[in-house]
């Protein structure tokens, strides 16, 4: 079977990424490549760079990655949909909601496979930690955190780390509890003179009743991707920066000695485990799993539906934090 064609709208920081990764996954061929900016990473190789998504298109492209940034992703996927190319759209899937609404309406209507890149649920150790979940291992769960934080992206300039990293969170947090988000709290700050928050703090609770916490900014010197689970059983550690994932088992403590607490039974330090399992490239693994859908293969893709809900948690987030009062969801 021929490889299917691919084009690539962007190659900035994320984009080069793409470009490395598509020159390596199986059944796949870069033929185009289009950024109005240029190529100054130097990624396209003997392709020329095209000005535009138009001209992408005109390569004859089968499918086609979007990373440009996030205010041009409704204008580039809509164009891909109405001519008929599969699309994989880095996250989030638009600048708001309304946006992200009109491109699952062309993509579906087209009845195209399209793909939001929320790349953390291809992260090994959040695919190993949701592998575990479901067997049980932790039992019932009670509680998520997430804490994603570091310094300012220059690169970022049309929104703010709510939607640029916390949708990350949103994401990764549904996927991994299987359960998608009743209600929302959050506070935002805006400590470095930009227009959007570059600080973030959100509460909230799933449908399956588990409580969830994120910490967002891009304030802290230390890079920091840490999702952390607790169950009735202890807690799972997964750091997405090294792909890492530990187990802290409770330990029982028999508490009986004092009459009015006899009926208490609290959990105190376990075993300690920290798992080896095979740590593949999450963004080849995204690039795989987008590839067998548009073959028709079994694929755990992020699709435009579950990009949207996430950026709607969290609009719905950032609408809490103006407002001061408990989001709906």
């Amino acid at each position: 079977m021929a490889a299917l064609r691919v084009g690539l709208l962007g190659v900035g920081m994320m984009g080069r990424h793409h470009a490395r990764v598509l020159g390596e996954v199986e059944g796949v061929e870069l033929v185009a490549v289009a950024d109005p900016g240029g190529d100054r990473f130097g990624v396209a190789g003997d392709l020329p760079i095209l000005p535009d998504v138009d001209a992408l298109i005109d390569a004859g492209i089968d499918i086609a990655v979007v990373a440009v940034p996030t205010g041009f992703h409704e204008e580039a996927a809509l164009r891909l949909a109405a001519a008929g190319v599969h699309t994989l759209i880095e996250k989030p899937i638009a600048h708001s909601a309304e946006a992200g609404r009109r491109i699952v309406d062309a993509f579906a209507d087209a009845s195209l496979v399209g793909e939001v890149g929320h790349i953390e649920r291809f992260n090994p150790a959040l695919q190993e930690l949701r592998r575990r979940l479901e067997a049980g291992e932790l039992g019932a769960v009670y509680q998520i955190q997430t804490r994603r934080q570091g310094p300012f992206p220059a690169r970022i300039a049309d929104v703010g780390v709510a939607k640029d990293l916390a949708s990350h969170d949103v994401d990764l947090t549904a996927w991994v509890a299987q359960s998608e988000y009743s209600s929302v709290f959050a506070q935002t700050a805006f400590k470095s003179g930009r227009e959007y928050e570059d600080l973030i703090a959100i509460t909230g609770q799933l449908e399956s009743g588990i409580i969830v916490n994120h910490l967002v900014n891009w304030l802290n010197p230390l890079k920091e991707r840490v999702t952390i689970v607790t169950g009735e059983r202890g807690t799972f550690v997964a750091d997405t920066g090294s792909g890492d994932l530990t187990f802290y088992a409770n330990g029982t403590v028999a508490t009986n000695e004092w009459d009015q607490v006899a009926a208490f039974r609290g959990v105190s330090e376990g075993d300690v485990t920290r798992y080896a399992f095979v740590k593949r490239e999450p963004l080849r693994v995204e690039h795989e799993a987008f590839r067998d859908a548009v073959l028709g293969k079994s694929s755990d893709v992020v699709t435009l539906e579950q990009g949207l809900r996430t950026l709607e948690v969290v609009e719905a987030a950032l609408g809490s934090a103006h407002k001061c009062e408990v989001a709906r969801l």
